[in-house]
């Protein structure tokens, strides 16, 4: 009876670290407290996968995410005129059009990211595998770096402060869908998020 109740000990541990290893998250940065009753803008999120559209698929996700919290003002960035179609094949200047559009819409902050990975795993169970960073920029925040040999090699866009960012990786089980995967760890990454607490 013993050795039975210690195989399962045995087998619930390995149960739990194969669950604890199937996502890892990193909180890399936090400045401040967030308020999420700001005027928030969801830009582009950057696909660096090998899988069309995988930043459009996250960012549906994380809008619904960042209301759960309590962000009730969140916009999207425009979308792309026909006329200038083939900017949707280059992410990082369909991502400083949109910054640029925000600058000059008032928003306080950002949400942004990248896709590092959004596959499922070759094999016979074709686990998903999702890879993804996210940062909260403020744009109400225009200080100039320090350094000014710093600040000449950076562009309008690319000085904007960031205040949080997070970035994390998951393998879901077999034949678990990659949204769910992406939800779990998008859910994973925004709880590292501190909001502002307002008094009722």
């Amino acid at each position: 009876m013993q050795a039975t109740i210690n195989t399962a000990w045995k087998i619930l541990g390995l149960a739990l670290i194969i669950l604890l290893n199937g996502c890892s998250v990193d909180q890399i940065y936090r400045d401040k407290a967030l308020d999420n009753r700001a005027s928030w803008v969801l830009l582009p999120v950057v696909n660096r996968s090998q899988t069309p559209q995988a930043g459009e698929r996250v960012e549906a996700i994380l809008v619904s995410l960042l209301r759960s919290r309590g962000v009730k003002y969140i916009s999207h960035y425009p979308g792309t005129p026909q006329s200038q179609v083939l900017i949707m094949l280059d992410e990082q200047a369909r991502y400083n059009s949109a910054l640029k559009w925000a600058l000059t819409q008032g928003f306080r902050y950002a949400i942004t990211g990248t896709v590092e990975e959004w596959r499922y795993k070759a094999g016979l169970d074709g686990e998903p595998a999702v890879g993804i960073t996210l940062r909260v920029i403020d744009l109400q925040n225009n200080k100039k770096p320090e350094s000014q040999a710093v600040a000449k090699t950076l562009t309008k866009y690319e000085a904007q402060p960031v205040i949080w960012s997070a970035t994390g990786a998951r393998t879901g089980w077999g034949r678990e869908g990659i949204a769910t995967a992406t939800h779990t760890l998008l859910n994973d990454l925004l709880d590292g998020m501190v909001f502002v607490e307002h008094g009722k």
